[in-house]
């Protein structure tokens, strides 16, 4: 069957030159977009549970920008005023840049790896007498607390805010000859709004071997897996599936 109608499980793109607008416009395709997915924040009552001290720790790891929005949103619920002297430890350099939401950027003392836990691994080391603070998710990906532990980090993990299923109900009546998902969350929310659902010619496409395996293990069909060595990107796969089918 050919495709001509697309679901991203994703918000829409607010760049106008996603490659998205370019498949769509080359092969006459309807892409909509929206997110199965939504962070909620832990309120200051449910972190009071964990029984972190935020004034305890002098160092904070911050693995994106929406652990950056709920570690600064929760100090101000918590009252704790965030002193200049926390050293601030990135994932990647676009994180520590957004940090200049928050705190006067040239001012503070900021470190940066290139995009992964293991890059930032040996600025960790050199600063071992610092008490970290993890802010994160709720389902957060062991790699990261191995990554730490097995190095000899001192840190707390906070999980200040969790991923949940978003409401896809007016979503009911409505189907696309391709679901294209982005992490293993949206599928779990796929199947939560629609326990019922049958995929029977439906194409589902996964980015990510975490996001592909949870397709499998939901008995769901695998039709299309980027990244591909002939296909780097999302929509690179979709395109020559698309072509495929014509």
């Amino acid at each position: 069957m050919s495709i001509k109608t697309i679901l991203v499980s994703q918000p829409k793109p607010s760049d106008a030159k996603s490659p998205y607008f370019d498949l769509a416009k080359k092969y006459n395709l309807k892409i909509d977009f929206r997110s199965f997915i939504h962070v909620e924040g832990v309120d200051a009552q449910e972190f009071r549970t964990q029984k972190i001290d935020l004034s305890k720790h002098t160092a904070v790891i911050l693995t994106s920008k929406t652990a950056i929005d709920h570690y600064f949103r929760i100090a101000e619920e918590m009252r704790f005023e965030v002193p200049d002297s926390m050293k601030y430890f990135c994932i990647s350099e676009a994180i520590a840049y957004y940090l200049q939401k928050y705190v006067a950027y040239r001012k503070r003392k900021i470190f940066h790896g290139r995009q992964t836990i293991t890059d930032l691994i040996d600025t960790l080391k050199k600063h071992k007498k610092e008490t970290f603070l993890l802010p994160c998710t709720d389902i957060l990906r062991d790699r990261i607390p191995t990554t730490l532990e097995d190095n000899g980090i001192n840190y707390s993990k906070a999980v200040l805010y969790r991923t949940v299923a978003s409401d896809l109900s007016d979503l009911e009546s409505v189907s696309y000859d391709m679901l294209v998902f982005y992490s293993p969350g949206g599928i779990e929310s796929l199947l939560k709004n629609f326990p019922g659902f049958k995929q029977n010619k439906t194409v589902i496409a996964a980015f990510g071997p975490t996001t592909a395996n949870a397709i499998v293990k939901n008995k769901l069909r695998l039709d299309l897996h980027a990244p591909q060595p002939n296909a780097p990107s999302m929509t690179g796969a979709i395109e020559n599936f698309v072509k495929t089918k014509k």
